[in-house]
């Protein structure tokens, strides 16, 4: 490979100031949010305005037969965006402009660089919102999403990316342009390619432009803590509100390691002796919202569990933010933090919190386990210290155990992080091998000299 030649050619196509070259500026992209992961220096990193300087990019790396990486902010948690091979970083943060907003329609319409909390602040302007809310929602960006087809605490009810995706722009290996989906709300013309790339991590194409999915924002809201002395008490409570035909909005566990140390780090004062504490939020109509809280209390109540519920919206973001303390503050506790993604049927999940138990004893590692219990996925997040070989060795054992009870109880590798380089090991194990193969052959077909973003999620 001729990198000189090949850098040459980037800033021809799009410019000096958009080609970086020097050590420092390379070391920022070598890395992504995820812990315990190889490194690698790309051999030159890209910053695209257009799509156009997209499509110039991606011609370069197919003529030269060169990886390309595209990236958003790197808070995604598989090593999906690490350049294993060398070769270019595409960052998409220049690309950040909201095109339309369609009140009519109810959709909108914009580039893969824009932040995910300012999209739901503009569209918050005409009573909307886009409903995916990531836990990095602030500094996540769409296409990072689309890519990682991410969920969050709403994801109970209002679903996860995909659900919201409904056409996109996207630049082929072979540097050409391809338009599917649109504002229709229903399509059904050939294979669903919107789907396909959706999740795909940036293996299949690179996504330039975004057609998303519009709501109107619930008319009221009320959310409570519930407080339980058992863990198996606290998911029976989630099996009972599902079945009580409640759908919240969000419905989140805590584990009592997370419980203490959230309080340790914001000090809200939650009750640390607990063993598990739901946060639940149901919104809608306000009657409708009054009915389902009462339906909430009496569920929780009757599976001994101590309400709480916010007076007041300062209150309500005080009990969110508990939750979405859960990895900053567990990551006080040690220099690495492993989040894992493990999802299973909601109503395995008092079995699976006992089997990541189980699995941090055996292995006398640490473990906190958060997330989101009304959709089952669980974030079992183990607080350790990679420069010590002996307790990550531990460690990795833990997490082989781990993705195994997830997929033995009928669960997933990811509920919301996606594969990338983490879990890739695991794939046979839910796929199978004509399953496997089925997802490198959709590689094969779209990306034939493995140039967009190689080695992640399926390796060929």
């Amino acid at each position: 490979m001729d990198t000189e030649k090949i850098i040459q050619a980037l800033v021809q196509a799009i410019g000096p100031k958009a080609v970086k070259t020097e050590k420092e500026d390379l070391a920022s992209y070598a890395f992504d949010a995820t812990p315990d992961m190889p490194t690698a220096l790309p051999d030159v990193v890209v910053f695209p305005e257009s799509s156009d300087h997209v499509q110039a990019i991606v011609a370069i790396a197919n003529r030269h037969r060169v990886p390309v990486y595209t990236r958003g902010s790197g808070t995604n948690l598989s090593g999906g965006t690490i350049p294993l091979k060398n070769g270019i970083v595409m960052v998409m943060l220049k690309m950040n402009k909201i095109l339309e907003i369609d009140v009519e329609n109810l959709t909108a319409t914009c580039e893969p660089g824009v932040i995910i909390a300012d999209l739901n602040a503009a569209v918050g302007e005409y009573g909307l919102m886009y409903p995916p809310d990531p836990g990095s929602v602030d500094t996540a960006t769409m296409g990072g999403s689309v890519a990682e087809c991410s969920g969050g605490l709403r994801g109970l009810k209002y679903g996860v990316t995909k659900h919201y995706i409904m056409g996109l722009d996207v630049i082929l290996a072979n540097g050409k342009m391809m338009t599917c989906g649109g504002k229709t709300v229903k399509n059904v013309s050939g294979y669903d390619m919107v789907k396909l790339f959706v999740g795909a991590e940036g293996t299949l194409g690179v996504v330039t432009r975004i057609v998303c999915k519009l709501i109107p924002t619930p008319e009221a809201r009320k959310t409570a803590t519930a407080t339980f002395a058992s863990i198996d008490d606290a998911a029976n409570a989630v099996a009972g509100i599902i079945k009580s035909k409640v759908i919240p909005a969000t419905l989140e566990i805590m584990d009592r390691v997370t419980i203490q140390t959230v309080e340790n780090y914001l000090h809200l004062g939650l009750p640390t002796e607990a063993e598990a504490i739901l946060v639940i939020e149901v919104d809608g109509l306000p009657e409708v919202v009054e009915r389902e809280a009462e339906a909430v209390v009496k569920v929780c109540k009757a599976n001994h569990g101590d309400v709480i519920i916010a007076a007041n919206d300062k209150e309500r973001d005080g009990l969110l933010a508990a939750r979405r303390a859960a990895l900053p503050a567990l990551a006080q506790l040690s220099p690495t933090t492993v989040l894992e993604d493990a999802t299973v049927p909601r109503s395995k999940v008092p079995e699976m919190i006992h089997a990541i138990r189980t699995i941090a004893d055996k292995y006398d590692l640490s473990i906190g386990t958060f997330g989101h219990a009304g959709d089952g996925n669980l974030h079992p997040t183990i607080v350790t210290d990679e420069t010590n070989t002996e307790e990550m060795a531990r460690v990795h054992q833990a997490v082989d155990d781990i993705f195994a009870a997830a997929v033995e109880m009928g669960g997933t590798l990811s509920g919301e992080h996606g594969i990338g380089i983490a879990k890739q090991k695991y794939l046979t194990r839910e796929f199978g091998e004509a399953g496997l193969e089925a997802l490198k052959a959709v590689k094969r077909a779209l990306d034939p000299d493995n140039l967009l973003n190689p080695g992640k999620v399926v390796s060929i």
